[in-house]
C-alpha cells in the first residue's frame, strides 16, 4: 500500500522507506500479539485483503476520524474487556498488553501514552458504558491523550501505562532509530 500508509512519515522520510517500516512493524507486532493465547486478536485494516503469517480475524475498520473506527471497533466485539493498540509501535510487547487486560480489572479505561501526547493503546473494561470518549479530540497532535481523557466521566476510573513513541513522522523515527 505503498502511498496509503504512514503518510506523515512518508513526508520526512520517503515513501518506500514509510512502508518498509510499517510493513516490518506491523509484521512483528501482529507475530508478537496474535501467537499469546491470553487473548483474541484482531486486525482492524481500512479495505483491501491481506495474508498473514498466523490464523486471526481480520475486520473492516470502516470509515471516519480516528475516534470513530475505535469506537466501532469497541462496539463490535464479543462482550468483555478490549484493548487497541497502534500498529506504528515498534516497542510494544506481550507484557503492555497483558498489564492493560490486568489494569481493566480495576479500571474502566486504561491508555498508554505516547512520547507525542497521544496514546499508542487504550482499553475499556465495558462493564459501564463510555459514552463519547473520542469526540472532540484533535487527532495527531499533542492533546489527543488530553482531550480523551477530559471526555471521561469522573466516574469512570482510568490508569496510564508505560509512555512509549509512537512512529509518525521523522522526528519520532529518528528517536525511535537512536534508542
Amino acid at each position: 500500500m505503498l502511498g496509503y500508509v504512514k503518510r506523515r512519515l512518508a513526508r520526512d522520510i520517503g515513501q518506500l522507506p514509510a512502508w518498509q517500516f510499517y510493513k516490518r512493524t506491523l509484521r512483528a507486532l501482529v507475530l508478537r500479539l496474535a501467537l499469546d493465547r491470553r487473548w483474541q486478536t484482531h486486525l482492524a485494516i481500512t479495505g483491501g485483503r491481506a495474508r498473514w503469517p498466523c490464523r486471526m480475524s481480520l475486520i473492516d475498520q470502516g470509515r471516519g476520524d480516528m475516534g470513530k473506527r475505535m469506537a466501532r471497533i469497541i462496539r463490535i466485539m464479543p462482550k468483555g474487556p478490549v484493548v487497541i493498540v497502534g500498529s506504528d509501535i515498534p516497542d510494544i510487547q506481550r507484557s503492555h498488553v497483558a498489564c492493560a487486560f490486568k489494569t481493566l480489572g480495576r479500571h474502566d479505561a486504561v491508555f498508554g501514552p505516547a512520547v507525542d501526547g497521544g496514546f499508542w493503546l487504550v482499553g475499556q473494561a465495558r462493564r459501564r458504558s463510555i459514552p463519547h470518549l473520542f469526540s472532540h479530540v484533535r487527532w495527531s497532535t499533542e492533546y489527543a491523550l488530553v482531550d480523551t481523557l477530559s471526555n471521561l466521566d469522573p466516574r469512570h476510573r482510568h490508569a496510564i501505562l508505560e509512555e512509549l513513541i509512537d512512529v509518525d513522522d521523522g522526528q519520532s523515527y529518528d528517536s525511535w532509530r537512536q534508542r
